[in-house]
């Protein structure tokens, strides 16, 4: 059961933006689909971006508020980010443009005191590909409690990615969410040997992780901790596409985690919550009323 006297504070640092899909635009960039899915499940989420002063800008500050999501969205003068979707049979790539406001994320008071009391962040690589957001969010993640989940999905796009800068983020993290295309990318860059077990346990031991999440679409995913694992199969659905599936299977982790599930519990709660994401168009489907799907 959720607490009555804490719901946990979740926040999502990085981009936020219009993912320009084929049936239309939908809100989105994967700190902040993971707060939409943890907030969903009971969190008091936040997401901690920028966005242009543009049209752009105001429909997606009001799908936030729409979607019960709190925020700590700057407005610049550079033009709110938006990405080109392509599906091919419901799996997507993606076309992200550059120098939008998200690049350009400055500290905040507000934004420290926000990260100061967090219960978890979310963080990933695209917002650092710039080195104005880079300074931003390096400086936010060390505002972190020793306590909070630091989240790093590391969300390989495009060239926005180097072993400096994942080793970087990895220092600020303990837990680490990594698929089955970026762990092959990963070993060669840590160089790393064996299977994907010993791969993310190399990682858990070197970083002083707390669980490390890998995921292999609709074959399984597993969590592991120094002393645990937990590995369960995808369940078979009629996929319309995955546009946030992984982010959702780590907002549902993460808050579960929270409220004081177990390992296995949580893990069954994400691999759940990814299932029912996968069967709707974008990142942020409805949910049934109440905050959970099932």
């Amino acid at each position: 059961m959720e607490s009555k006297t804490h719901r946990p504070v979740i926040i999502g640092i990085g981009e936020l933006l219009w993912d320009m899909l084929p049936a239309g635009k939908r809100a989105g960039g994967a700190p902040v689909n993971f707060v939409y899915h943890a907030t969903q499940m009971g969190a008091e989420g936040y997401a901690v971006s920028a966005v242009g002063r543009d049209p752009l800008g105001d429909e997606i500050l009001a799908e936030l508020e729409k979607s019960g999501i709190k925020y700590c969205v700057a407005r610049n003068d550079y033009p709110t980010g938006f990405v080109r979707v392509v599906l091919n049979d419901g799996i997507p790539s993606y076309d992200i443009v550059e120098g939008v406001a998200w690049d350009y994320l400055d500290v905040s008071d507000e934004a420290v005191a926000l990260v100061e009391r967090a219960d978890a962040v979310c963080f990933g690589t695209l917002a650092l590909r710039s080195a104005h957001s880079r300074r931003t969010i390096k400086t936010l993640l060390s505002h972190a409690p020793e306590r909070a989940l630091r989240f790093f999905d590391v969300n390989l796009r495009g060239t926005y990615y180097s072993r400096e800068l994942i080793g970087e983020l990895l220092s600020h993290a303990n837990v680490f969410k990594v698929n089955d295309e970026e762990i092959v990318v990963l070993k060669d860059m840590f160089g790393l040997s064996g299977d994907e077990e010993t791969v993310c346990r190399a990682f858990i031991e070197r970083y002083d992780l707390r669980y490390m999440i890998f995921t292999a679409g609709e074959k399984y995913s597993a969590v592991y901790t120094a002393d645990e694992k937990s590995v369960l199969p995808t369940p078979k659905v009629r996929v319309a596409d995955t546009v946030g599936a992984g982010d959702s299977f780590s907002g549902a982790f993460v808050y579960s985690i929270l409220t004081g599930k177990t390992l296995a519990q949580a893990h069954q709660a994400a691999v759940e919550t990814a299932a029912f994401v996968s069967t709707r168009s974008g990142a942020w489907p409805e949910y049934e009323k109440g905050g959970r799907h099932d």
